[in-house]
């Protein structure tokens, strides 16, 4: 299957969505940035997929997972992590053996994954999705200097969820945003195992 990533993007920044409690969205809402309840101290996955975090959080309906923040970060920032990544599977073609992608692994600031995309319903493609967890020796520079916006899409996707299960489908999916996707240069797109655009 494809590996490449998809998402929301201008010249300048990416948006990626993260699943929080009410109470850890409500606070960033209020101070325009993550703080206390929002845990500094382990990693943060962000992903540029909604219908990856739909399938991931029941839209919205799983405990603590209940508010769906839209973040949009520097583009500078995203590809800062993708620099310092190393896959969560000991990939051959990338790491030449389990030893060394272990050892690669424990020192890693930056984990990426990659997961089948989903349909609204939740049915997987034939195309991966890249979920990224940030560390926390970089979280404070994630928080503090890659976030430039945060939204509270809630709403829209609790729209989207009703639209699907009258059979809608179609209006529901004109409510998501367009995700194109992002180009890599080689040496990115190589160290966390990417395709190029196809």
């Amino acid at each position: 299957m494809t590996r490449q990533i998809r998402a929301t993007y201008d010249a300048t920044t990416i948006t990626v969505y993260q699943a929080y409690s009410p109470a850890v969205a409500d606070a960033a809402l209020a101070a325009g940035r993550f703080v206390t309840p929002f845990s500094f101290t382990r990693m943060t996955w962000i992903k540029p997929s909604l219908l990856w975090l739909m399938h991931r959080s029941n839209w919205a309906r799983k405990p603590a997972q209940e508010r769906i923040l839209a973040v949009r970060i520097t583009r500078a920032g995203w590809e800062q992590a993708l620099a310092q990544a190393v896959l969560t599977a000991p990939e051959s073609s990338v790491y030449g053996n389990a030893a060394a992608w272990n050892s690669a692994f424990e020192r890693a600031a930056v984990h990426v994954q990659w997961d089948p995309e989903r349909t609204l319903r939740g049915a997987p493609l034939n195309h991966y999705s890249i979920q990224v967890g940030v560390g926390r020796e970089l979280i404070r520079t994630y928080v503090d200097e890659w976030i430039v916006g945060l939204a509270d899409i809630t709403p829209t996707v609790h729209r989207a969820a009703a639209l699907i299960r009258a059979g809608h489908s179609a209006k529901a999916e004109r409510l998501l945003p367009a995700e194109r996707v992002y180009a890599l240069n080689p040496a990115l797109a190589r160290r966390i195992n990417a395709d190029g655009p196809r």
